[in-house]
């Protein structure tokens, strides 16, 4: 089973241990365009599953990292603040925004796996 789950929206959560890493989906970063600029929380802070963790502006249009749990930040990519792009290059796995450790980790259930992330975007 993997260990990979993904939100309505379009951010994925990687967990291991009590640990999530939080990114944003490649269906997501195609519908932004290019990413021209990344904001992410502090180190230490709270977010709560359903409200804003971060800011991703393209140059399309401007949008919200929705946090898919909630939790203390514990590591923020700084990659992706000093190269937004990169977040368009491999938005998966290297492009990660955030690794949070777990408050709830059944909030956890209301995320669907990737077949049905699959479904919900096509």
């Amino acid at each position: 089973m993997s260990n990979t789950h993904y939100s309505e929206d379009h951010e994925w959560i990687s967990v291991e241990g009590d640990v999530a890493t939080i990114g944003i989906t490649n269906h997501a970063q195609e519908q932004l365009g290019d990413v021209v600029f990344v904001e992410l929380p502090e180190v230490g802070s709270t977010i709560t599953k359903g409200e804003d963790a971060g800011v991703i502006e393209s140059v399309k249009a401007a949008s919200e990292l929705v946090a898919p749990v909630s939790g203390e930040v514990v590591e923020t990519n700084g990659d992706l603040e000093a190269e937004p792009g990169k977040a368009n290059e491999d938005p998966e796995d290297s492009a990660w925004f955030i690794k949070v450790r777990l408050s709830d980790a059944s909030e956890l259930e209301s995320l669907m796996d990737g077949d049905a992330y699959t479904s919900f975007i096509a």
